[in-house]
């Protein structure tokens, strides 16, 4: 099975380094993207190895911004621009790491194939917390002065947006591994439909919802998983995830999940040590 890693990363070169030689393979490519705000000079040597590419279309990336989206959007056309056939795009953060072999990474993929490995929780019901996304305007993805006033100004005399073309909105988690076939259909989709670009650029967090809300209103609904493949854990109830440590280690190893979320080597070199030498070679994933 061949894998395409969509890596999006802004900081700490030495971490990235690890994560693309944890995830080594003959069948393995790695495409990253650096945020545009930060000197790419430290990452120059990860881009030299023969299955990197460090992506030339940089986005300058803002929490909460459809630039997130932007950047990945970044992503799939070089990815599709290489012409190889992937069976999946597998979107990471800097700050992931495995929690099995790689080889035990890629049985996985070849044994469970055309598949969708998203969360989506419906917003209308489930992941109600979502709906003031969709209901109002968020100038979140635009740098001018003022920008919050004018937020607080438009919501004020202009009606609850409403979904375009009638999409039923879904979401919850941005990370994902999906197929070549998904990343196209999403690629063209939004080349296609402008509306739905300019309803998400005005939507906090849009990069939670997008993917999801594409896939579910398409052909390829029949092939989405309600399990993105990650262990991640927001038990603290802070605006990002809880940075494992050494501590966490069994819980990892027992989430019967892929990949974990978030690490960070400077905090805690102990655990990816560990999970380098502890690394599940089978899970056992229902789906």
């Amino acid at each position: 099975m061949n894998i395409a890693h969509l890596i999006l990363a802004h900081n700490n070169p030495q971490q990235l380094l690890r994560l693309v030689n944890r995830l080594q393979h003959k069948d393995a490519d790695f495409y990253i993207h650096i945020d545009k705000k930060t000197d790419i000079t430290p990452f120059l040597s990860i881009g030299q190895q023969k299955n990197v590419t460090l992506l030339r279309n940089r986005i300058a990336i803002k929490w909460g911004a459809y630039s997130m989206i932007e950047a990945t959007l970044s992503g799939f056309e070089a990815i599709l621009q290489a012409h190889k056939n992937y069976g999946y795009i597998n979107l990471l953060s800097g700050n992931d790491y495995p929690l099995v072999t790689t080889q035990a990474l890629h049985t996985f993929f070849t044994e469970h194939p055309n598949k969708a490995f998203t969360e989506f929780y419906a917003i209308d019901t489930v992941w109600t917390e979502a709906i003031p996304r969709l209901k109002k305007y968020y100038f979140t993805n635009y740098n001018f002065k003022g920008s919050v006033l004018l937020e607080t100004v438009v919501n004020k005399v202009m009606p609850p947006r409403k979904m375009p073309k009638q999409l039923v909105p879904v979401g919850r988690s941005q990370w994902f591994t999906i197929t070549l076939q998904h990343v196209q259909y999403i690629v063209d989709y939004l080349n296609k439909n402008k509306q739905v670009q300019r309803f998400f650029a005005h939507t906090w967090g849009s990069d939670e919802i997008v993917i999801q809300t594409i896939l579910f209103n398409s052909p390829y609904k029949k092939d989405m998983v309600n399990n993105n493949l990650r262990y991640i854990d927001w038990s603290d109830g802070n605006a990002s995830p809880k940075t494992f440590t050494y501590t966490d280690a069994s819980t990892l190893l027992k989430s019967q999940k892929l990949f974990a979320r978030k690490f960070d080597l400077n905090t805690d070199a102990q655990i990816l040590n560990l999970l380098d030498e502890e690394a599940n070679q089978y899970v056992n994933i229902v789906i």
